[in-house]
Parts: C-alpha cells; structure tokens; sequence
C-alpha cells in the first residue's frame, strides 16, 4: 500500500464515520439487540421486527462486521458489547442515549445552515430519550464522581439541573438530604427513576434554573453538564445565584466535559461545541480556567480543578 493511500485513509475515516453510526443507530431504533439475547437467523429477525428479509441481513452482517453481533453458519446473537449495553433492561444500558443521538443525527445536518445564520437547527428532541439518556450516561460514573466530589459535612444538597436524578440517587444513598432543580416534564421522570430506586430522602423542585429561585441553605450545590447549555453571561448570572444559596463554608461542584485552553482537545469536547452550536443559543464546551475565573468573578474562593478522563470537576467554596 502507497504511503499517499495510507494517509488518505485517516481522511477516509473521518468522513466515513458516519456509516457504522446509522447502523448502530437504525439497530437501537428497531431493538435489534432486544431480539438476539437468542440466537436467530435473519429470517426470523425479520418476521419478529417486520422488516424487509434482504434489509435486515445486510444490516444484521454490518453489525457483526463491526462487532456488535456474531454470526454462525447464518445464525445471529449479540457480541458482549451488545449484551452488556444494548439490552432493555440491563443494568447499564445505553439505549436511550442513542435514541437521543438520533435526534441529534437530523439537527447535525442542519449545520451548514447554523454556519450562516449563527443560531440554533433544533428540529428533532425526543425528551424523554434525552433525559433516559442522560441517566445511561451517568450510571456509568455516578459512584465515582460523587466519591471524588466527597461528602464530608454536607447534609444538604442541590442537585442543579439533575436531569434524571441519577447522582440525587447516590447523594441520598449517603445520607445527604438532596433538592433536585429542573423543568416540570423533566421532574416527572426524575420522581419515576429516583421512585423505582427506592429513594425517599428528596425534594422536587421545578422551574428554570435561569430565571427561577432554586431554593436556600445549601452545603452542596452540584452542577453537572448543564453550564455547556448556557453563554457566558448565563453563566456569571447562575454562579451569583449559587452562591447566595449555598450555607456559609458551602461549596458548588461543577462537572463537565474536559476542554484544554486551546479548546482543540480533547476532540470529543471540541466536537461537543459544535453539538451545543446546533442545539442551543449561546453555549458550548467550556475550560477549567474559564469556570473558575467566572466562580471569582461571582465571589467564590478557592476554585480548583480535578481532571476525570475526559470529566473535569470545579469547585469553589463560599466563605
């Protein structure tokens, strides 16, 4: 193979991408994976989704080529992967967020258009897919961010923006009394996903956390992933009002997706602000440096960083 063919195919991958993505996507839409927990030929898949029999095996063969099935004498079943991740039910399932991901699959395309206008292609929002979604993703980590974040001291806290509730869960579990903020429709799946898990030691508040009181003496107000929604001046404005909140001593965490000063990498954060470019007025991802110069800016001390993997933490203490 040519040097000249080796380095076109690292360009080939990026505008490639996006075929194993629809796949994976278009399976998750059909829950392909639901219906492989045994094995089955792709006639059988397709009798059981009704789809077109010459559809489903090439879509069945695509996903075993990039290692979400196996395949056997033309026989189907799910890969660990699948079995671990894309099963209702299991207990870190992703589903959900990929069925957000495909609403954000139908916004994406309307970047070229977002490049001229400067606002928001949101045509496509599956709510609850999100929000799901977003408890998908937090399972995976919730033990770990709230060991990191430590609870020491903190009888009360707010979950800012909870979304689903799952770190509200964890806070509860460790005997925190916890007051989870976010919009009506967005409650009404948290008291469902915090109900199923037993939790009893919470509040629900509702309203927009921009404009709306979120409530009083807190020791622990924890932000996590909403400040990438907002535009700087949003954000000042929220970090004001998190600290006339917060006890004396009290303290706001933020979590968010990791961005270096350059705001190049790591890719997945750079490419997450183009998402928020799409999706939202005025946000994007945002670096550690730009957090904690708002936090003192809004009169907190002490903010410091603890960089995740891609995660960071920012904390800040009101004294």
């Amino acid at each position: 193979m040519s040097a000249i063919m080796n380095e076109a195919r690292e360009l080939m991958k990026l505008w490639g991408g996006f075929r194993a993505s629809r796949v994976l996507l278009t399976a998750n839409n059909y829950r392909v994976f639901d219906h492989l927990t045994k094995a089955k030929s792709a006639k059988a898949v397709s009798q059981k989704l009704k789809t077109d029999i010459r559809a489903t095996e090439i879509l069945l063969d695509a996903l075993t080529g990039i290692g979400l099935l196996k395949k056997h004498k033309n026989i189907y079943s799910n890969a660990p992967l699948a079995s671990k991740f894309l099963v209702s039910g299991k207990p870190y399932y992703q589903g959900d967020i990929l069925r957000h991901a495909d609403a954000l699959w139908q916004n994406w395309s309307g970047l070229d258009e977002v490049m001229k206008t400067g606002k928001p292609y949101r045509k496509a929002h599956d709510h609850k897919s999100f929000i799901l979604g977003m408890h998908n993703l937090a399972l995976l980590k919730a033990k770990d961010i709230i060991k990191q974040i430590g609870l020491k001291g903190a009888k009360t806290a707010l979950d800012l923006g909870g979304g689903p509730g799952t770190y509200s869960i964890e806070m509860a579990r460790h005997g925190v009394k916890v007051s989870l903020f976010d919009r009506p429709e967005t409650i009404e799946i948290a008291m469902d996903v915090t109900g199923k898990a037993g939790m009893k030691n919470m509040d629900f508040i509702t309203g927009d956390f921009l404009y709306d009181d979120v409530g009083k003496g807190y020791d622990l107000i924890f932000a996590s992933q909403i400040l990438h929604s907002c535009s700087e001046k949003e954000i000042i404005h929220l970090f004001k009002k998190c600290r006339k909140a917060l006890n004396k001593k009290g303290r706001l965490v933020i979590q968010e997706f990791y961005l270096e000063k350059d705001r190049t990498h790591p890719v997945s954060s750079a490419l997450f602000s183009v998402n928020m470019l799409i999706n939202t007025p005025g946000g994007r991802s945002y670096s550690p440096d730009e957090m904690k110069k708002w936090l003192l800016m809004a009169g907190f001390k002490n903010a410091e960083e603890k960089i995740m993997n891609d995660t960071v933490l920012v904390q800040a203490v009101k004294l």
